[in-house]
């Protein structure tokens, strides 16, 4: 699978976001939700006020770093559906919080997803993971990292 290295180099930079930011889970400013936003990975950052630090820029998929006033995420673009959906279920397993539309994917804290939701629309996902960091240690976790099968 072509996807695989960037699936692991995004799926650990979601599980450092979400063992960062774990525990507040103060969800209470849910603002009316617009259709979600489309374009490059520069328009949808410039939408959310952010300059992006690319991380990955392929032909697959492009991901960078952005920071606002909400927080700090991760942001992808993906050249296909299927792409971004495969990225998605394998990012899962790393727990945190996902905002999704249609080729692209934020990822980030739980509060820093919802106030992009209120400018970038999409879909709110949640890892299966996230909660469980709290019977395992990060290094524990970590490990399990590399076994996707």
């Amino acid at each position: 699978m072509r996807l695989t290295r960037p699936i692991l180099a995004l799926g650990g930079a979601a599980l450092v976001l979400a063992l960062a930011g774990c525990g507040s889970g103060d969800t209470k400013k849910e603002a009316a939700v617009p259709e979600a936003a489309t374009g490059s990975l520069e328009h949808l950052a410039a939408e959310v006020k952010c300059t992006p630090d690319m991380q990955t820029d392929a032909d697959e998929i492009r991901q960078a770093i952005c920071k606002n006033p909400d927080g700090k995420f991760i942001l992808a673009t993906f050249a296909t559906d299927r792409g971004q959906r495969e990225w998605i279920n394998g990012a899962k397993d790393y727990g945190g919080f996902y905002l999704v539309g249609r080729k692209w994917v934020a990822v980030g804290h739980e509060d820093v997803v919802a106030s992009l939701r209120g400018r970038l629309g999409g879909t709110l996902e949640e890892g299966t993971s996230h909660s469980s960091h709290s019977s395992h240690s990060p290094g524990e976790e970590a490990s399990h990292a590399g076994h996707d099968g």
